[in-house]
């Protein structure tokens, strides 16, 4: 069973990124405040669930918090500032949307920076023991998984469809044999180790 808060008694806000290891496609975060005394044994770390499960309990989340909210950076900002950076923006930005305003932040992993002074602790592992930072890593994964959805109908033969944006066997090959889109992170190593070049121009 998840634990409901690392911050007793405060108003709390778990954060969780998305997408953060891909090619292509933005970095999505999500922020998601549940009732202090919220129970629920059917959430996990999104990673552990189905595509299914996963859009299932995105309803309940989104019924039962107090407040939740996605933040995107797009590929753009992520090459000017780096992915560890623009994962951190798309926390804040989760956070700045949200209607009810938190008193302290965790965060899933190691790394983040102050938010509005407000306290905040970084927890490894955390979607699999806080639900606040579950939920958020189950809101995060299902809008980009439909962000990504949508760019895969624009461009079939990158198999976003299934791959996400990840860096897949079938993925680097059509960025092999086709190039890459505006939706590609340039800063990132398309190709793996290969020694293949590939033209930043287009």
């Amino acid at each position: 069973m998840l634990e409901s808060h690392y911050y007793k008694g405060k108003v709390e806000a778990g954060c969780d990124e998305a997408g953060r290891g891909c090619l292509a496609g933005s970095v999505y975060a999500a922020a998601v405040i549940f009732p202090e005394d919220y129970r629920n044994e059917e959430l996990n770390d999104s990673k552990q669930l189905t595509d299914k499960r996963r859009k299932q309990l995105r309803e309940m989340i989104e019924r039962d918090a107090v407040a939740w909210a996605v933040g995107v950076v797009t590929p753009e900002e992520i090459d000017k500032m780096n992915i560890l950076n623009a994962s951190i923006l798309a926390m804040h930005r989760a956070l700045d949307q949200l209607k009810v305003r938190p008193e302290a932040i965790i965060v899933d992993g190691n790394r983040f920076k102050p938010y509005q002074k407000l306290p905040h602790t970084t927890i490894v592992k955390g979607d699999g023991k806080y639900l606040s930072i579950a939920a958020a890593s189950i809101l995060a994964k299902t809008y980009r998984d439909d962000y990504m959805d949508e760019l895969a109908k624009e461009y079939p033969q990158y198999d976003w469809l299934s791959n996400k944006g990840y860096p897949t066997k079938k993925h680097r090959e059509a960025i092999q044999k086709f190039g890459i889109t505006p939706f590609h992170r340039k800063t990132f190593n398309m190709l793996g180790d290969t020694q293949l070049s590939l033209n930043f121009s287009d």
